[in-house]
């Protein structure tokens, strides 16, 4: 559905107080960037937490990875429409709230867009729009309604041969989330996990101030429109500027509306304040789909969630209890 462009910048010090450190290892997980710290009492103690945390990771990958055929996302893409598969009690309740998340955004987030056909490139090749009959076939087996969850029998079923999901807008977030749940039963005190812009942190830094995160303004990168004390939150920017194309004046995104199978217009960058990384990553994804005010009105509903949308034309739109640091 979605490929994250970091927006995100979190500002680290160096420092060493009341007897803790900040320990930091960027590598790559689930085929994107991962940075994680934690804060620990010496290196050793540093970096075996950090273990942890990619040893959790790299278990999430292999429970809902499309692209491993052994996955258990990828016995229930290979029966579609023949029977249900039998799934770990972890998975369907990650897929049952992806249902959900369906249903509050009327569509506009589903992990069943890994049904639609590749239509559209961004890598520069596309030289002309797709066709409409193109387009229409690319969504026919999209429909999170063809979702079929048994709890009773820890079974899912997909109703159309062909159909697929993914986790793409999802799964990445909620890898944060739950090596930041392992950490923290493992008594890391305060850390971040950037899984590729989706970063969920908690605790404070050692010389007792929240973390801090810097939103960059889309329209010039080198410059950031605020800066957000943030505590035991998670925060997600998902963004269209460096990935798109433009028809006849028209500007389309690379996240692409699964209700239509045409790319969204007219939202340049969407951040989403959240409890968890799982969820600002959906949201963020489906208020591009969405558009700003739909999205907005959403948010503005839902208890403990913000945002800030930037739009094509640069016009920053932010929900009710958005609090800037101005920089």
């Amino acid at each position: 559905m979605n490929k994250k462009i970091i927006a995100l910048g979190f500002i680290l010090f160096s420092c060493v107080f009341y007897g803790q450190e900040i320990h930091r290892r960027t590598l790559k997980l689930m085929g994107s960037r991962y940075d994680i710290t934690v804060v620990a009492a010496n290196k050793e103690q540093g970096e075996n937490y950090i273990n942890i945390a990619v040893n959790e990771i790299k278990r999430i990958e292999k429970l809902i990875s499309s692209w491993d055929k052994n996955s258990q996302t990828s016995l229930i893409n290979k029966n579609a429409g023949i029977k249900p598969v039998k799934v770990d009690l972890e998975l369907i309740n990650l897929i049952e709230r992806s249902l959900a998340l369906s249903k509050l955004t009327e569509g506009a987030f589903d992990i069943s867009y890994a049904s639609m056909d590749k239509i559209w490139k961004f890598d520069g090749s596309m030289k002309e729009m797709p066709s409409k009959e193109k387009i229409k076939a690319s969504v026919s087996k999209v429909g999170y309604q063809n979702i079929v969850v048994d709890k009773k029998n820890q079974t899912v079923f997909l109703k159309l041969k062909g159909m697929k999901i993914g986790f793409g807008a999802i799964g990445k977030g909620y890898s944060a989330d739950m090596a930041k749940a392992l950490l923290i039963s493992k008594g890391v005190k305060a850390g971040i996990i950037n899984a590729s812009g989706d970063m969920n942190t908690w605790g404070k830094q050692p010389n007792g101030k929240d973390w801090e995160v810097a939103i960059t303004n889309p329209l010039n990168k080198n410059v950031s429109f605020g800066i957000f004390p943030i505590s035991n939150r998670a925060v997600v920017t998902s963004g269209d500027y460096e990935k798109f194309v433009i028809f006849n004046n028209v500007r389309y995104t690379h996240i692409i509306n699964p209700k239509t199978g045409y790319p969204a217009s007219g939202i340049i960058s969407a951040t989403v304040f959240a409890p968890k990384a799982e969820l600002a990553d959906a949201l963020a994804t489906s208020i591009f789909v969405m558009g700003s005010d739909v999205g907005i009105n959403i948010i503005n509903q839902l208890p403990n969630i913000e945002c800030i949308i930037v739009n094509e034309k640069g016009k920053i739109t932010t929900s009710k209890n958005i609090k800037l640091k101005k920089i």
